[in-house]
């Protein structure tokens, strides 16, 4: 039988990878989230704002291919990341047509107005309509998995990780947190999914003779859920959370340093998986039609610029590196700007924030021109 959670070549996608820093490891009080996404690098990366709105009942989205995205931001501070994890409860029945990661992580951004109210929106889609669905517009690659998800909001953060329909949440007050993808979520379980620990006994996969109900130790595909066993990459994105948050001033700077972390993987430079977006700072799904038929061209002029810089990076062109080098002055011009805006904000800045990103689009893409 083929595995539905690989791809075509066998070999399961280990991508992805989120971050968030609290008090009091963080300058001036703030949470910080930081993610990348790594996605097939064919895949275009857009960043679409959506308006809140009422929708009447039985109203209808139509999505591109996928209802949302692997990361996202809503206008209440509520952040999610969402991540691929494997384990004991895959099977042939994941590529079923439900509500994909990126899907849920949409809705609860929709429906939430706090961290933990997404908390409760993902646990209530993950029990039903479920997990599930091609996770590519690339029909060839039949790959599908589960998901675990990072929520943070102004206050406080949540881990949230998934089997099937089983799932635990850890509540994040302080420190430091990562996830990617395995899961990570031992004892300490805050809320779960209506009696977890006895679906787990129902399933064979605990006794109460094992010890304390540790749900990576239970679900996870390759039966590791200590910090020692975990993939490098977790190690290293932990590793290096730690070390740049220890006194205290963890910034935005330091999380871009994290995200662009290529000797541990975080960030992804060489393959068909790459980093291809980076974030800081309603029908029933199971009866619809597969969610796309063909791949439309949705290159959009900011990723056709990418494209351009990229190939010109790979050939060492100087023509790139000069790019690279103005781009690098303009992440640091827009987070200055950020800052200064931030620290002496009142409601008449407001139309300044709102604008900032269009302008610095604007300016990038005549960097290409």
């Amino acid at each position: 039988m083929e595995d539905c959670m690989s791809t075509r070549s066998g070999r399961k996608p280990r991508s992805c990878d989120t971050f968030v820093v609290l008090p009091p490891a963080t300058a001036m009080g703030r949470i910080i989230f930081g993610k990348n996404s790594d996605r097939p690098g064919s895949e275009v990366q857009e960043v679409v704002y959506v308006p809140a709105a009422d929708h009447e009942s039985g109203a209808k989205v139509q999505p591109a291919w996928m209802w949302g995205a692997e990361m996202g931001a809503n206008d209440q501070g509520v952040c999610i990341g969402n991540e691929a994890v494997w384990t004991r409860l895959n099977g042939p029945g994941d590529l079923e047509e439900r509500l994909l990661g990126m899907d849920i992580l949409r809705l609860a951004l929709e429906r939430a107005s706090s961290a933990s109210e997404a908390v409760d929106v993902i646990g209530q889609l993950i029990e039903s309509p479920g997990q599930g669905g091609p996770c590519s517009d690339e029909p060839e690659q039949g790959w599908s998995y589960h998901n675990s998800f990072l929520i943070a909001d102004r206050t406080t953060a949540w881990v949230l990780e998934t089997a099937g329909k089983c799932w635990a949440a850890e509540h994040v007050t302080e420190g430091v947190r990562n996830i990617s993808n395995e899961l990570s979520i031992c004892t300490k379980i805050d809320r779960s999914s209506p009696n977890l620990v006895e679906e787990a006994k129902k399933l064979g996969l605990y006794s109460d003779d094992s010890g304390p109900f540790n749900f990576a130790k239970v679900f996870s595909d390759s039966g590791k859920y200590l910090e020692s066993q975990m993939s490098f990459r977790y190690r290293h994105g932990l590793k290096m959370l730690r070390e740049l948050s220890s006194s205290g001033e963890f910034g935005v700077r330091d999380m871009f340093k994290i995200l662009r972390d290529e000797e541990s993987g975080i960030c992804m430079t060489d393959g068909s998986f790459v980093s291809t977006g980076s974030q800081f700072g309603d029908d029933d799904p199971v009866k619809k039609l597969p969610r796309f038929q063909s791949q439309v061209d949705r290159r959009h002029a900011l990723y056709r610029g990418h494209e351009t810089l990229r190939e010109l990076l790979g050939k060492e062109d100087a023509k790139g590196i000069a790019l690279l080098g103005n781009l690098r002055e303009l992440e640091e011009k827009c987070v200055e700007d950020m800052e200064e805006l931030l620290g002496n904000f009142e409601e008449s800045t407001y139309h300044k924030v709102a604008a900032i990103f269009q302008h610095m689009t604007d300016i990038e893409l005549n960097f290409y021109k």
